[in-house]
């Protein structure tokens, strides 16, 4: 599996910038927008067309886990099952605590990056 790039912003605004840049040169499919919030990701998401983390991504099993996990573990486990290890499924987590919009992209072809 491919690791995962990623890129944190301060605002909803630039995040979707990025996104609409990004769907020039990557398929839709494999951009995610995660947030602390779940309400805040799906606005971000149906913004830009982009996907958030759920079942296809995380299987029945894993989703069924998050209903009993806190929000923390939550964010952890779906960051992890995008392909981020541990230690960067905690770092992206305290990242989402802060308030910051994260834009990862799976798959990517070489060559492409996340910008603003």
């Amino acid at each position: 599996m491919q690791k995962p790039m990623f890129k944190e912003f301060m605002s909803d605004d630039e995040a979707v910038r990025a996104i609409e840049k990004l769907k020039m040169e990557v398929n839709t499919d494999n951009i995610y927008v995660i947030t602390h919030d779940d309400g805040h990701t799906d606005r971000v998401a149906d913004r830009t067309d982009a996907n958030t983390v759920g079942i296809d991504e995380t299987g029945f099993g894993v989703s069924i886990k998050n209903i009993f996990r806190n929000k923390g573990d939550e964010l952890r486990a779906k960051l992890q099952e995008l392909g981020f290890t541990e230690e960067e499924a905690e770092h992206l987590e305290s990242q989402l605590d802060k308030g910051e919009v994260i834009v990862a992209v799976t798959e990517a072809p070489e060559g492409v990056s996340i910008k603003s």
